[in-house]
């Protein structure tokens, strides 16, 4: 793998690839149908581009009229970048991907008032907030810790009639 997995998803578009691919097995054309806006050759080439990174992994193929059409899932990585490659970033790169990140969640937000006709936050499950938090260095690994085994038991719920797909997303910073 030549290219980092910092430059693979930390770029709008594969970061929605792999968000709408998350927990799922989809082919190209499905993801086609969730990211309509997106014309094909440009999503093919993007998902081509995470497929040869290692960040998305082909767990079948089948013949569709002469071509083969392949069944991709989220890689071993599960679309995050290493520790090592975030470290080894400069101050201009994690501003670059922090803004990045953040548009996706403006993006995903717009998405859903527009795609709502009575946006109500609280039947939603909607929520946003900041919460200055007092932490030794100790107590931070632990809070992440529990935070990501919370999620463990739901991280990788199969869609079905009842549920519907929601984001979960986290930022953690140094306060003044």
């Amino acid at each position: 793998m030549s290219e980092r997995v910092s430059e693979l998803v930390l770029h709008p578009l594969r970061m929605r690839i792999i968000m709408a691919i998350a927990g799922r097995q989809m082919t190209t054309q499905q993801l086609a149908a969730v990211l309509g806006d997106v014309p094909q050759a440009t999503l093919y080439r993007h998902v081509n581009r995470l497929s040869e990174g290692g960040v998305l992994s082909v767990v079948a193929q089948r013949r569709v009229r002469g071509a083969v059409e392949k069944v991709y899932v989220l890689g071993p990585s599960g679309g995050n970048v290493p520790p090592d490659e975030m470290v080894d970033l400069d101050k201009e790169q994690h501003m670059r991907y922090f803004t990045t990140f953040v548009a996706t969640l403006l993006e995903d937000f717009a998405s859903y008032l527009e795609r709502t006709p009575e946006v109500d936050p609280i039947a939603d499950g909607v929520g946003y907030r900041k919460v200055p938090l007092e932490l030794s260095d100790q107590e931070l690994v632990e809070m992440a810790q529990a935070v990501n085994q919370a999620l463990v038991p739901f991280r990788d719920n199969k869609p079905n009639s009842l549920r519907h797909r929601r984001l979960f997303a986290t930022v953690l910073v140094p306060a003044d």
